[in-house]
């Protein structure tokens, strides 16, 4: 049985801004070793922008950090076996970090498992990824597909995940290591100049992770908007994969009339914004440029969302990771399971603009408390 477990000894220093959680994520991920190249699997192609920052913060950390070429990237719908062992050889294969990682989003973690069952040959490494599962079989049925695999890093983004891991995967190497995309914080493209309108934002996810407790309508906020992610109002946005077409005019729509003709001054802000921002990438270092120019689209409009508001609330775990890169004041709420809550006590606590609320009777304080404070720092 082999067992290594990784968990840096920078990990009780003060994270009290993005910068310090980068710092962290380097000396967390610092013994994942140096390869010329590899394959980046997962590309998120669909509109949930949190994934999005994920894949970029990725990609920033294998081809600036570790100065390695991505040399095969690919969707879930999109993969080849054939292909990718064509392009990268005996490298390594990096799976897409996240909160997918178990049985509530099946079709990843399926994913997941084949590959590792097809790639023995292969040192694989998952990023920082979320556990959960609500299945004790499909646990072991997973959990021995994993620890089959003679050279497999798993990297867990929070405490509770990590005892998982520890406990179940047994034969893996696993890592302790803060989410991809505070990899981003720093970056000038979050140096975005922010005039606030005098509303509140909810950011808030109705899908399977919705925590009932927390419901819009039972928020007693003045001047409170509700909304999603932005590129939830196009669920089609990306278009259909099989359609060339489609894809044609979903790239028109986001590129000319949602970005363009509708909102002009957007649309120059945005040119700006992207020409700062693909310079820190090597487009020459990665395979099928298009999908990291994509999700770069999609943190733009995440980007562009947050910033209009004063203040936000959210229950996406990306909400909170985006506010903190961008400085902006918000309440973090609970999920369905532990997911936000146990990321927050492991790395963003000491954020000074931030506040974990689990008890919606205790928002309304909470943001008044947020709100003087920022009147002060002015």
């Amino acid at each position: 049985m082999l067992l290594q477990t990784d968990m840096s000894t920078n990990q009780t220093i003060k994270h009290s801004n993005g910068f310090a959680i980068k710092q962290t994520l380097h000396e967390s991920l610092k013994n994942l070793g140096n390869f010329e190249q590899c394959a980046l699997l997962q590309y998120p192609r669909h509109i949930n922008i949190g994934d999005h920052l994920i894949w970029l913060g990725t990609v920033f950390y294998l081809t600036n950090v570790l100065k390695t070429k991505i040399t095969y990237a690919s969707s879930l719908e999109n993969f080849s076996q054939a292909e990718m062992d064509e392009k990268i050889g005996d490298f390594p294969i990096i799976l897409h970090g996240g909160g997918n990682f178990g049985d509530i989003w099946y079709k990843d973690q399926k994913f997941r498992e084949y590959v590792i069952s097809q790639n023995h040959h292969r040192q694989i490494i998952v990023m920082p990824q979320t556990i959960y599962f609500q299945n004790k079989s499909y646990l072991e049925k997973s959990a021995k597909v994993f620890n089959s695999h003679p050279n497999l890093t798993l990297c867990v983004r929070d405490r509770y995940s990590y005892d998982f891991a520890i406990k179940y995967f047994d034969n893996c190497r696993i890592i302790l290591a803060p989410d991809m995309a505070f990899q981003m914080a720093g970056m000038p493209c979050f140096s975005v100049p922010r005039n606030p309108e005098n509303s509140i934002l909810y950011l808030n996810r109705t899908d399977k992770e919705l925590n009932q407790g927390f419901l819009a309508e039972l928020m007693k906020i003045p001047n409170l908007v509700v909304a999603d992610w932005i590129s939830y109002e196009q669920k089609w946005i990306l278009g259909n994969a099989n359609s060339r077409l489609r894809q044609i005019f979903a790239q028109l729509y986001r590129e000319v009339w949602q970005r363009g003709l509708a909102t002009p001054q957007e649309f120059i802000d945005r040119r700006i914004w992207l020409k700062t921002a693909t310079e820190n990438i090597d487009f020459n270092s990665v395979d099928n440029p298009s999908m990291h120019r994509l999700s770069l689209s999609f943190l733009h409009s995440g980007i562009y969302q947050l910033q209009k508001y004063r203040l936000i609330i959210t229950n996406r775990l990306h909400g909170h990771i985006l506010c903190v890169l961008l400085n902006i004041p918000h309440i973090f709420l609970p999920n369905s399971y532990h997911k936000n809550q146990s990321f927050y006590e492991t790395w963003s606590y000491d954020i000074p603009f931030c506040r974990f609320v689990s008890d919606i009777t205790q928002i309304e304080a909470n943001v008044q408390e947020l709100l003087v404070s920022e009147r002060l720092k002015k």
